[in-house]
């Protein structure tokens, strides 16, 4: 296996476990629901019919994120190379902003600038575990990018 492959590797398996946590949830697992606090967590404990259609939504946006990596494993003529280039450092850009301005806000909220209304435990949860792992998989998405450009 090439050096460059192990990044897309990691971000393969950071989306299916994204996945697979929320496919849980999608079928009203609760261990760890509370970590997300805030009107998810309210909308997870009342079993919300359109809001679990809306949670297996985006478990599968996360499997279809994990499956595109795996085409950066290829090669590609040079058209379809700079679009899977592009796409895939987007993704990752996106993915890093919103666990930014996520982990932003939630500091913001900290200092009693913002009042998010989350009580401390989901808080903690939220800055220490969740806005990191999505700005996790943003540099994992960002890199795969760069390592498949530079095959």
């Amino acid at each position: 296996m090439q050096k460059k492959n192990i990044v897309i590797y990691a971000g393969f398996i950071w989306c299916m476990a994204f996945a697979a946590i929320t496919f849980y949830w999608a079928s009203g697992g609760m261990l760890g629901v509370r970590s997300l606090g805030g009107v998810i967590y309210e909308k997870a404990l009342s079993g919300d019919e359109n809001f679990l259609s809306i949670v297996r939504l985006t478990g599968v946006v996360k499997m279809l994120g994990g499956f595109f990596l795996l085409l950066l494993l290829r090669d590609w003529p040079e058209p379809m190379r700079k679009g899977l280039y592009y796409l895939s450092l987007a993704g990752g850009v996106c993915l890093f902003l919103y666990g930014l301005a996520n982990f932003t806000t939630l500091i913001l909220d900290c200092f009693a600038v913002l009042n998010l209304e989350l009580e401390e435990y989901s808080l903690k949860w939220r800055l220490l575990f969740w806005e990191p792992f999505w700005m996790l998989g943003g540099i994992l998405f960002i890199l795969s990018a760069k390592g498949f450009r530079g095959k």
